[in-house]
């Protein structure tokens, strides 16, 4: 009997053939299996993985400092990776890895110039060749782990130049592996290399990063991010409008990983039934990453710097009920002061894509109108609060606290202010007495009671010196009387227009701020203050004028007791109040110029000029008193005589 007879035998069971019943069914499913794994789709960010060293983007340092290692023999032992999540850590080992056993038909030996697939290329790329060992540290922490890769180096390579070592997340090793692995990696086999990747950088100990070449991979920056997913979107066949490319690019934060996997997400957003991607515009892009409702951010950010206590509490709870965590709103207000901050000092900061068109222009005039101080308080408030918020038992309690305490301390003087007002006061400046009720004595001073402030002691001194050297008695009573009076009610001044305004500033004597509001200011807007309303006044600043909005905000509230909004505004509003009044006086000008009694007096004296005109009414001439020197007729005698 032969072996065909033998493997026919009944102990081998039934043989199936094409004929037998059955078979097209397991050809068919066979079949099917097939097409279901040809058809498996696979991500962007492993489809579109660089496989050579001139798909790498942005790491031009590195490159060029392996080109020349590898074209002067100056091969190192060991390699250390760090960088960002997604920058390409591991994929860069696996090139390395494939130029340290590149061999073609023509090749034999390392080199960098991986212009064709090679024997061992493919395998290393897909992670699975037999002399390129990859180990995760996060799952493989210990000692026994790393004497498993003590012993495997003393074998050759079963087939490529080198063994290869890639060991990920190397900074999770444990103490005991990092030792453990010392003595290996400072005089390894000649036919051995070492490549570590990590993004903890700081965690590696000192002895293992002295016996590695560290190369640093460089963040993506937002133009290379742009690059990568126009190259992705063309080999796609997709095409992504440039504005949502770049919300992409930012949002990804220098990752390539991760701006191919929004990228795969925004792409899956859009209706296969509209060609072009027509339904993924900015907006779309901006609802898809979180950063559509910045609008209402921007609203509450600006409820509480204008101090509208009642309507910050009420946006924040309508974001509360709509699923907004308290912290997060914090922290959403803290990245807006950020970058309301960064307007100030860096050029291109308002260009940031994802804030919309409206936004930018809006976030530039509150900037103009915040302080830089003002704004640093805000992020100290707000970075405080977030974290009381994460902390507390109750996060929305703790949330709208801290939204309290920015609306109260949104338009406080500076402790630099505060210095500055104390130093300028003058030295004989008495402090306002407290109210009290009529018919109630003035309190006698105790001997407990705290010591006064300098300007309280000079103050008295003043009224002791006065008193002990013999001053007016009715002076002395007078004074008496008017302390032991009941202190009047403060009734604030009302701001019915600008005109109004000016004359309060003027009234202060704060002629710096009366000058520019003159003629350095456009007004564009202006709504008094009404209850717990806020006034606001937008102004246009005319060329060479400083910004006054944040020192207006704070003289107009300490003045009127009353909040004040005073931003700035890119519309051409109204001439200043120095131009008017220069047209009213040309037109007073002229219209003396046609008066018969002054054109009789310029033809008497024709070398004369007007200079000014003054209209002296009634009202504005100075009444004439006691106290005023008589007229004496002998001292001026008649000019006949």
């Amino acid at each position: 009997m032969d072996s065909e007879d033998d493997l026919s035998g009944a102990d081998q069971g039934p043989v199936i053939t094409e004929d037998a019943p059955g078979f097209d069914m397991l050809a068919d499913a066979d079949s099917d299996n097939q097409i279901a794994v040809q058809k498996s789709y696979q991500v962007l960010a492993r489809k579109y993985r660089p496989q050579n060293f001139d798909d790498l983007i942005g790491q031009e340092a590195m490159v060029q400092t392996l080109t020349n290692a590898f074209e002067s023999g100056r091969i190192a032992h060991a390699f250390m990776l760090t960088g960002v999540r997604g920058v390409g850590k591991t994929t860069t080992a696996r090139i390395l890895a494939r130029a340290l056993n590149y061999a073609t038909d023509g090749v034999d030996g390392p080199s960098i110039e991986l212009g064709e697939m090679g024997v061992h290329c493919d395998a290393i790329m897909q992670g699975n060749h037999v002399d390129v060992m990859e180990m995760d540290a996060a799952s493989r922490t210990g000692i026994n782990d790393i004497r498993e890769i003590i012993e495997s180096v003393r074998y050759m390579p079963a087939s490529a130049r080198y063994k290869v070592y890639i060991i990920d997340e190397v900074h999770m090793l444990s103490r005991a592996a990092f030792n453990g692995l010392l003595k290996t990696l400072e005089e390894p086999p000649e036919h051995v290399k070492f490549i570590f990747a990590t993004t903890e950088i700081r965690q590696v100990p000192v002895t293992v990063l002295s016996r590695c070449q560290r190369f640093d991979l460089r963040r993506l920056g937002a133009d290379d991010t742009q690059k990568l997913l126009h190259k992705v979107c063309a080999a796609e066949n997709e095409a992504v409008p440039d504005e949502a490319l770049a919300l992409i690019a930012r949002a990804a934060d220098g990752s390539a990983r991760d701006a191919l996997s929004l990228l795969d997400r925004a792409l899956a957003h859009v209706d296969p039934a509209q060609a072009d991607g027509a339904t993924l515009t900015a907006d779309t892009m901006r609802g898809l990453l979180g950063l559509a409702d910045r609008g209402r951010v921007f609203d509450l950010f600006d409820m509480m710097m204008s101090g509208r206590v009642s309507e910050a509490l009420a946006e924040f709870e309508a974001q509360y009920n709509m699923g907004a965590d308290p912290a997060i709103i914090l922290a959403d207000l803290a990245e807006l002061t950020h970058w309301l901050t960064r307007l100030k000092f860096v050029e291109g900061a308002g260009d940031d894509v994802t804030f919309s068109a409206p936004l930018r222009l809006r976030g530039q005039q509150a900037a103009e109108a915040l302080s830089t101080r003002v704004l640093s308080r805000a992020w100290q408030v707000l970075l405080q609060g977030h974290d009381e918020t994460l902390r507390a038992m109750n996060g929305r309690a703790a949330a709208e606290m801290v939204i309290i305490r920015m609306a109260h301390l949104a338009d406080a003087p500076t402790p630099e202010e505060l210095m500055k007002q104390w130093e300028s006061a003058p030295a004989d400046a008495a402090p306002a007495a407290p109210s009290a009720p009529a018919g109630s004595a003035a309190p006698a001073p105790h001997a407990s009671a705290s010591p006064a402030s300098p300007t309280q002691a000079r103050s008295s001194a003043s009224s002791s010196a006065s008193v002990g050297n013999g001053g007016n008695s009715g002076a002395a009573n007078g004074e008496t009387a008017r302390l032991t009076q009941p202190q009047t009610e403060f009734q604030p001044p009302v701001l019915q227009n600008f005109a109004a305004l000016i004359a309060l500033v003027e009234q202060q004597r704060d002629i710096g701020l009366k000058h520019a509001l003159e003629n350095g200011v456009h007004l564009v807007r202006f709504e008094p203050a009404h209850g717990e309303r806020a006034g606001r006044v937008e102004l246009r600043l005319a060329e060479g004028q400083s910004n006054i909005a944040q020192d207006l905000t704070r003289k107009l509230r300490q003045w009127t007791g009353q909040n004040w909004v005073i931003s700035l505004s890119s519309e051409r509003g109204a001439v200043t109040v120095a131009s008017v009044r220069q047209s009213e006086a040309e037109q007073r000008h002229a219209a003396a110029l046609e008066d018969p009694q002054v054109k009789s007096v310029l033809s008497i004296f024709p070398d004369a000029q007007i200079v000014s005109v003054n209209d002296f009414s009634a009202d504005a001439l100075p009444a004439i008193d006691d106290g005023m020197m008589p007229v004496d007729a002998d001292e001026y005698p008649d000019e006949d005589a």
